[in-house]
């Protein structure tokens, strides 16, 4: 079965065949898209939410349909993934979030990213996290920081973008168990 995650904010779920419109919207803005090689179409984001909601079958987790709690909206995706990428740091596992502008700038992403890394450490019992972005990509990379990430002293170049490419440099964060177990005992009651 799916896991279901959720935090004051945010539900973590299963796709849902009503998630395809507004994923296809978000995935056709620009701004949503800056750093990524390119807008898609809907049908290259309906095959994407396939292969995603295909992904969390039979493991139960992945990158889930983001819930907004309240107003039961969709907001994007938020969740974790084994990269499928020649990646020069594998094996690993990717936390990774893409929301809609209008739940931008409200720590949306953090909220749902955290209850994720929940599930990795405590339920997996995953060693690390990682998460990866364009060089460019500061807002991710402000999400990252706020979740006690620390930014790997090498960067790489993704192998999914061509030579000269204006996003292959990537930069790469990872969080350990160990860390994370201390952040969490460290937190007072009432921010977890």
């Amino acid at each position: 079965m799916p896991v279901e995650l959720c935090s004051p904010r945010v539900v973590l779920r299963q796709w849902r065949d009503a998630d395809y419109e507004p994923f296809a919207q978000l995935n056709a803005d620009p701004h949503v898209m800056e750093h990524f090689p390119a807008v898609l179409s809907s049908a290259q984001s309906h095959a994407m939410a396939d292969k995603i909601r295909g992904l969390i079958e039979p493991r139960g987790w992945g990158f889930w349909a983001a819930e907004h709690k309240t107003s039961g909206r969709f907001m994007g995706f938020i969740g974790l993934h084994v990269p499928e990428d020649a990646l020069p740091f594998q094996p690993c596992v990717e936390i990774g979030w893409r929301l809609a502008r209008p739940f931008w700038g409200q720590g949306l992403a953090s909220e749902g990213a955290r209850i994720a890394l929940a599930y990795a450490f405590e339920v997996l019992q995953l060693p690390s996290v990682v998460a990866f972005t364009a060089l460019s990509n500061l807002r991710s990379q402000a999400v990252m920081r706020r979740l006690g990430m620390e930014r790997e002293v090498q960067d790489f170049d993704h192998p999914a973008l061509p030579d000269g490419h204006a996003l292959r440099r990537h930069c790469l964060y990872r969080l350990n168990r160990s860390q994370w177990v201390a952040g969490v005992s460290a937190a007072p009651a009432d921010s977890a």
